[in-house]
């Protein structure tokens, strides 16, 4: 059976980085982790894994945009997203994150206006979001500025918005 999604992985300053895009090109998830990490992000059971499949030669260009993020965080990350997994709520909320523009940070109480919600419910869908980077939940902070959650672990949050320039050293 060929395989249904495509997956690559690089390195970077916080650890290798995995993702996997769909049959067009459109990234399902992103994680800081091995690719294997990436099933459950893409909404396959463990005995699906095996539709994830490595392909360097359709995942180059994406590659290449995140190794240049990590070059030059002022170059962003614009590339299209079509995540497999998540609730309407949690859709709505990763939809809003990319409205954080880049060197800039948002309260969980702002995201929660935005979006209609609330602040503890915005922060369980930023911990859900399966596009780390691409949807910025690194950018949601406390609303005393303080670094608070992150999937990914906090150090890598404060270095990601060190890199962005929207906290200072």
């Amino acid at each position: 059976m060929p395989a249904t999604f495509f997956s690559d992985s690089l390195p970077t300053p916080l650890g290798d980085l995995a993702f996997a895009l769909d049959a067009d090109g459109a990234l399902i998830a992103v994680t800081f982790g091995p690719p294997a990490d990436l099933a459950p992000l893409c909404g396959l059971t463990p005995a699906r894994a095996s539709d994830l499949a490595p392909d360097p030669a359709r995942t180059a260009a994406v590659r290449e945009s995140f190794a240049a993020y990590f070059a030059d965080a002022r170059r962003g990350l614009d590339l299209p997203v079509a995540p497999r997994i998540g609730t309407p709520f949690q859709r709505r909320v990763w939809q809003t994150l990319a409205r954080i523009p880049l060197g800039s940070t948002w309260s969980y109480a702002r995201l929660a206006a935005e979006t209609g919600s609330v602040a503890r419910a915005v922060g369980g869908a930023n911990g859900a979001n399966p596009l780390a980077l691409v949807l910025p939940c690194h950018r949601v902070i406390g609303a005393d500025g303080s670094l608070t959650g992150y999937a990914g672990g906090l150090d890598r949050k404060r270095w990601l918005l060190l890199h962005e320039g929207a906290i200072l050293a």
